[in-house]
């Protein structure tokens, strides 16, 4: 577990586990949220979040969260792990909104600067239409994984709670 990458709906708690995966493997976390907005929640143009990326993954070790399955293909064939975050919609519906309270007015540790956290109904549908949309498609490529990555199908904060044990325990 050298160059991980984790995916899962906004919500999740993509960037919660990276924090906590990258304390207890002592490797680099790298929040995708952060590279790819600008202050005052400006997008970058595709290419340059493009090269951004391909800087960041010829690191030797790192963990990545963020989905940005657009450039995917930047990442993936360097990862060594991935792990999919497969939590209930209405679980990831009230961490968005539980976010949006706790760091009202001001940005997210993950995020740029500048990024004021905000609730709007792109969030809501991202969410809510995560299981029947993107879910069957991360599956599937969990599924094509399997031949040369090591893969994590977390499902639940149970699960999740006993990755982290078994690993603190590895490295013990």
């Amino acid at each position: 577990m050298q160059r991980v990458l984790i995916f899962g709906s906004m919500g999740s708690g993509k960037s919660t586990l990276a924090k906590r995966l990258g304390a207890v493997l002592n490797l680099p976390v790298i929040h995708l949220d952060s590279y790819f907005w600008r202050p005052g929640w400006v997008e970058p143009d595709r290419e340059t979040f493009r090269a951004q990326q391909r800087e960041l993954v010829q690191a030797s070790q790192w963990i990545m969260d963020g989905n940005y399955s657009a450039t995917l293909d930047e990442r993936w064939p360097y990862a060594d792990t991935v792990i999919f975050l497969d939590q209930p919609r209405l679980r990831c519906l009230w961490r968005v909104i539980k976010r949006r309270i706790m760091y009202h007015g001001r940005s997210r540790p993950d995020l740029a600067a500048d990024c004021p956290e905000k609730l709007d109904w792109v969030a809501f549908d991202f969410v809510w239409t995560y299981p029947r949309i993107r879910r069957p498609r991360t599956l599937a490529g969990l599924a094509e994984a399997r031949a040369n990555k090591l893969v994590f199908h977390l499902r639940g904060d149970a699960a999740i709670e006993q990755l982290l044990l078994d690993l603190s325990q590895m490295s013990a």
